[in-house]
């Protein structure tokens, strides 16, 4: 429930990014969304742990993860500014798929051929959707999938860290380090924003990240990577939604197959992790 909750929280996120990127430029939008989602776990963080909630013995993967967390935003305000937010998120759910196979293989845990099969599949979904050489491909379309990539790396350190950190100290590493990272270049995009709807739904933005990255840390404190991930994939569902609701668009057919193969994939993927750990109970 914890995960459900995170994911809707990044379907609002998408949304409302997609939204925003129309009218205030990418690097801004970046910054205040950090800088909003800093504010508000800064004050969660504060009234609960105080100043020991800076208290960390692993300063380096909190910068890692930052940065991480940093390009994964960078590409994923960037996409949106040219994708629906469907397809996008999509593209974005092979993720789970490839963070299961690589959290396996990284505890030395059998890969069954099945679970490559899957993973196979997910990306052929990807392909769909792309469609490269077809008139729907353009370089845009890359973005997403240079995301997967750093979000894997994200995803496997975020399950790592909570095994040591608390989860508001990650969270507030994160939010901070990225905040920093974008003010550095920020005078090169900054714009004038005179309407309180563009300042309400930047808040919105910080808000929704800072809840959703919190929930999933809850989530991963208390469930390995291989078990939560396949349950991402409801987050299609939620972007999907929000993008029909927000600017009344709906996947193509050939689209639809391709978001329709990710998302099944991942519940097969469910599934056989279902089964798994059944399996290793009963043994």
């Amino acid at each position: 429930m914890l995960l459900i909750a995170a994911v809707a929280c990044f379907a609002v996120l998408d949304t409302t990014t997609k939204r925003i990127t129309a009218e205030v430029p990418v690097l801004m939008a970046v910054w205040f969304r950090y800088f909003f989602q800093a504010l508000i776990t800064s004050a969660l963080a504060l009234s609960q742990k105080g100043g020991t909630t800076w208290k960390t013995e692993h300063l380096g993967m909190h910068v890692l993860r930052g940065t991480l967390m940093l390009i994964v935003t960078l590409t994923a305000f960037f996409s949106l500014k040219f994708m629906p937010v469907g397809e996008f998120t999509a593209i974005v759910m092979t993720t789970p798929l490839l963070v299961t196979l690589l959290a396996a293989r990284l505890l030395g845990e059998h890969v069954s051929i099945f679970r490559v099969l899957l993973v196979l599949g997910g990306f052929a979904g990807t392909l769909v959707i792309v469609r490269p050489g077809g008139q729907s491909m353009d370089w845009i379309m890359l973005l997403p999938l240079a995301l997967v990539l750093a979000n894997t790396g994200f995803q496997l350190l975020t399950s790592r860290m909570t095994r040591t950190e608390h989860p508001m100290t990650i969270q507030l590493y994160t939010s901070w380090i990225g905040t920093a990272l974008v003010a550095l270049p920020l005078y090169l995009s900054w714009a004038p924003i005179s309407s309180p709807a563009l300042w309400a739904g930047m808040a919105l933005m910080g808000l929704a990240s800072a809840a959703g990255h919190f929930l999933l840390v809850m989530a991963f404190t208390r469930t390995p990577a291989a078990v939560l991930m396949p349950y991402m994939y409801l987050q299609i569902g939620f972007a999907v939604l929000g993008g029909w609701i927000m600017f009344d668009h709906i996947p193509d057919h050939v689209t639809l197959i391709g978001i329709g193969l990710i998302a099944c994939c991942g519940t097969a993927g469910a599934l056989l992790t279902q089964l798994e750990v059944r399996y290793r109970l009963g043994r």
